[in-house]
Formats: C-alpha cells, structure tokens, sequence
C-alpha cells in the first residue's frame, strides 16, 4: 500500500479535515485516537431484548427437549387419557398451535441475526480501522529507525575518515 493511500486512510480514520497536516502531527492523532467501539456496549429496546432471548431460548436443547415432551403428552393426553378428547386425531388444534408458533418465532429469530450480523459488521470494522492503525504506526516506526540506522552509518563513516586522517 503506498504511503499516500495510508495518509489518505489515516486521515479518514481519525475524521482529519485539514489536507496540510504533516506525517508526524497525523501519527500523533493516530496514536491518541480510540478507534475500536464495541457493539455489545449499544442499549436494546425491549423488542431487541426479547428477539434476542427467543432465539437464545429456541436454539437450545432444552427448547427441543420440552418441546418433543409437550408434542408427546399432547398426543398421549388426546389419544390414550381423555375419553372425549379437546383435540381428537389429525390433532388440527395441535397444528394450528405449531403453526402460529412458527409464524412468530421465525420473525422474532431473523431479527435477532440480523441485529448479530449489525454487531458483526460494525466489529469486523473497527477491528480493521485497529488493524490500519497499527499497520501505519509500525510503518511509521519502521521508517524512523531505518533513519536513526543510517545516521549512525554515515557518523561511523564520518568517524572512521576522521581517525584515518588523524593516522597520516
């Protein structure tokens, strides 16, 4: 990546207006800016709170277990108990339930991963705007020694010449 796309990306993270902003002043901002914002932190309506809780809730064992035990005692309760039962067989009343409790809870669940796929994306986000940042300051770093190396280079050099005279 070039260094003026990372400028370009370094300016847009941090919301930098100012186009005559230098290297140094920008990876300062960059290093006292909080980037990452957690999603999990975000307040829930009630509809939001229970979507979430019936697709907990729906995708448990203990949903399907007690459902499997409700589905049984219903037909048991309608077939071998009662002598005039509320629900005779093809149990209609049975399938009514199970449709109007299909027709609720599928709704209830797709918001509910549609609110997870939001966190997601807002997460996998900042962790990229986080993962930029670095890349930029390493970058930075990276630079800066390779500066402070060959000054060290070029005063040995100087050095050595200098002890090289001083011998003739």
């Amino acid at each position: 990546m070039s260094r003026k796309l990372k400028t370009a990306l370094a300016k847009k993270i941090i919301n930098v207006t100012d186009e005559n902003i230098d290297d140094e002043a920008l990876i300062h901002a960059l290093l006292e800016e909080e980037i990452y914002v957690n999603p999990e932190t975000d307040s829930l309506t009630f509809g939001e709170k229970a979507a979430d809780s019936l697709a907990k809730f729906a995708g448990s064992w203990l949903f399907i277990i007690s459902f499997c035990l409700f589905l049984a005692g219903w037909i048991i309760i309608n077939l071998f108990v009662l002598f005039d039962p509320f629900d005779p067989y093809p149990f209609i009343l049975l399938n009514l339930i199970l449709s109007c409790l299909a027709s609720i809870q599928a709704p209830l669940i797709m918001m509910s991963q549609n609110r997870q796929e939001e966190k997601d994306r807002r997460r996998a986000e900042g962790d990229y705007k986080v993962s930029l940042k670095s890349e930029i300051i390493i970058e930075d770093i990276h630079h800066k020694l390779d500066r402070i190396i060959s000054l060290q280079q070029s005063a040995q050099s100087e050095n050595t010449v200098t002890e090289v005279e001083k011998e003739r």
